[in-house]
């Protein structure tokens, strides 16, 4: 290429890489030449001799079946992938578990395979954030600001939403209205039970059935049959997640227990599946493709800076439909 332009090897190092040095002429003149040869950039080249990898990582210790039926990080993902792909950057996507995690974030660390991490899920007592500090790697942390040990965090509350439907069905007359939680590892998952259960204290009503049900469709199901089979069965059931409460909603129909007219449902994550169940679920719309831009987003920036602000993004809203429905009439909590 620098026979063909006529110029010396270190001026096509400065046009190819946008360095200043250059007169106009030349560099057009070299940049030329490269689209006749038909160059194309090394990515391994140029991000060593930048020293980037020019990647991302996510590690997320849960089953890999899990993932793929969890509505949310698929369009997670999808936001991330907006940013970088406009960056020319990469993700690094790993599934393992937790007493593995150490291990591969060291590794990551050790062979530069990424310029920074994105912390999710994040647990009760959780060790990543002080990990990700000791190994030097650029972090945020997909949560709030308390969980992340003086990382970058980028926010969304969910609290607004469990809230506003928890009060939405009181305000239909419901009494008894349990809630199927997520895995109470999660911090999310802890937060969103105690938003149910302080709402219903502050609106004097008696504390619901709780049961667990791990986000899961087998989970919502299981934890469905169990409070309707209950003496006192709820009239209102609040779910971790859209996947738990459609396998409800579907326990509920072969059950043959009307919805809404013998029993209200509340999904959250408001995914594009819940305005065509039957009935139509209602939800909380949480912005997860909006989150993962914004986390890669802030993430390039704790790259480049070596720090960047707390980001809180609009909470999530809840959404009512007709899964929802006055209680049933002479109802005391019971169907």
């Amino acid at each position: 290429m620098a026979q063909r332009a006529g110029v010396s090897r270190s001026s096509v190092s400065f046009a190819l890489n946008n360095r200043p040095g250059l007169a106009d002429e030349t560099r057009v003149r070299i940049l030329a030449a490269a689209e006749e040869l038909g160059w194309r950039p090394s990515r391994p080249a140029r991000a060593l001799s930048l020293g980037k990898a020019g990647a991302v990582g996510l590690v997320l210790a849960r089953e890999p079946g899990l993932i793929g039926a969890d509505p949310f990080f698929p369009a997670f993902i999808a936001g991330i992938e907006e940013v970088l792909s406009e960056q020319g950057d990469g993700l690094v996507l790993h599934v393992t578990t937790a007493d593995r995690e150490q291990a591969l974030y060291e590794r990551l660390a050790a062979d530069r395979r990424v310029d920074g991490v994105l912390l999710t899920d994040l647990r009760v007592d959780d060790p990543r954030p002080a990990l990700t500090a000791s190994l030097g790697l650029p972090t945020v942390v997909v949560g709030r600001a308390e969980w992340a040990g003086g990382h970058c965090a980028v926010e969304l509350d969910d609290e607004p939403a469990y809230v506003a439907a928890v009060r939405a069905l009181a305000a239909a007359g419901h009494r008894r209205i349990a809630h199927v939680e997520g895995p109470q590892e999660f911090r999310h998952a802890i937060r969103r039970r105690q938003a149910w259960e302080r709402t219903l204290a502050d609106l004097g009503l008696p504390p619901g059935p709780l049961r667990p049900g791990g986000f899961t469709a087998e989970g919502g199901a299981g934890a469905t049959r169990e409070l309707l089979a209950l003496a006192e069965p709820p009239t209102a059931i609040v779910y971790g997640n859209d996947l738990a409460a459609t396998a409800g909603l579907a326990v509920a129909h072969e059950l043959g227990i009307a919805v809404p007219g013998q029993l209200s449902v509340v999904g959250y994550d408001d995914t594009p599946l819940a305005q065509y169940t039957h009935p139509p679920l209602a939800s909380a719309r949480a912005d997860a493709r909006g989150w993962g831009s914004a986390a890669a987003l802030a993430l390039h920036t704790v790259i480049a800076h070596g720090t960047a602000p707390d980001v809180a993004l609009p909470p999530a809203v809840f959404v009512p439909r007709p899964s929802i429905g006055p209680a049933p009439s002479g109802a005391a909590g019971g169907h």
